[in-house]
Order: C-alpha cells, then sequence, then structure tokens
C-alpha cells in the first residue's frame, strides 16, 4: 500500500507543477500585450498557488493547485503617443510580466515535474524487483 501512496503523492505534484506551467507560459504568452482599450489596464500577472489536500482513501496528504492570485505590483509605462492603448497623455501601460523571472520559474516547475516523475519511476521499479523476488 505504501507504493500506492508514494506514486498518489507523486502524481498530485504532477498535477499542481504542471498547471504551474501552464500559468506560467499564460503569463510569458502575454508579457508584451497592451490593453485593449485606450487608456485601460493590459494583462496581469498571474501567480499561482497550492494547497495541501487529504486522500481519504490512501490516507496521504497531496498537493494540488489553489486559487489563482493576481500580481499587485503596477504596470509599466512608457510614452507612446501614437499607440492605440495609449492615454490622454500619451503614456502606454504595460503588463506586470517580467520573463526573466517566469522563464526562472518555469525552470523550477519542470525540475519539480521532472523529481515527481523520477519518484514514480521509482516506485514502478520497485514494485517490479518485488514482483520479481516474490516469483522466485
Amino acid at each position: 500500500m505504501d507504493f500506492i501512496k508514494s506514486i498518489a503523492i507523486a502524481a498530485s505534484g504532477l498535477k499542481a507543477q504542471s498547471g504551474r506551467m501552464r500559468i506560467i507560459a499564460e503569463n510569458i504568452a502575454n508579457a508584451d500585450s497592451t490593453a485593449l482599450t485606450a487608456g485601460g489596464d493590459p494583462y496581469r500577472r498571474k501567480i499561482p498557488t497550492f494547497t495541501s489536500e487529504v486522500d481519504r482513501a490512501l490516507d496521504a496528504r497531496t498537493v494540488g493547485l489553489g486559487r489563482i492570485r493576481n500580481d499587485p505590483t503596477g504596470f509599466t509605462t512608457k510614452h507612446m503617443p501614437g499607440h492605440p492603448s495609449a492615454d490622454a497623455a500619451g503614456n502606454v501601460k504595460f503588463p506586470n510580466v517580467n520573463s526573466l523571472v517566469e522563464m526562472t520559474d518555469m525552470r523550477e516547475a519542470q525540475r519539480s515535474y521532472e523529481a515527481n516523475v523520477n519518484v514514480i519511476s521509482a516506485t514502478r521499479r520497485m514494485i517490479q524487483r518485488t514482483l520479481e523476488i516474490l516469483k522466485a
């Protein structure tokens, strides 16, 4: 039963990190987008959160993707009077997304994902080895 627990815990980590990477990809995709209307607000960076959950069937603590929060930091502005999204003063707001931070977060999420895959692979090998021992 402990093998099943370790696989379930790692699988919950895979699902959570997958959701995290999806949100990071959305942030990267919108890093240079501007508002649809003149003077409006552009895309606001999203921050994923995680929750601790209990799988009662396995009696194991797992992780899940929690609420998606908006980053409260301010937008960057550039003076571009001819831009369609410019306000009355000619300033255009750009998203509060830093591509370098997003790429770093993406790499961290990928490594966490890989670690969970390794846990599942190692558990699978242990199960296979146990079955081989029992057959002998």
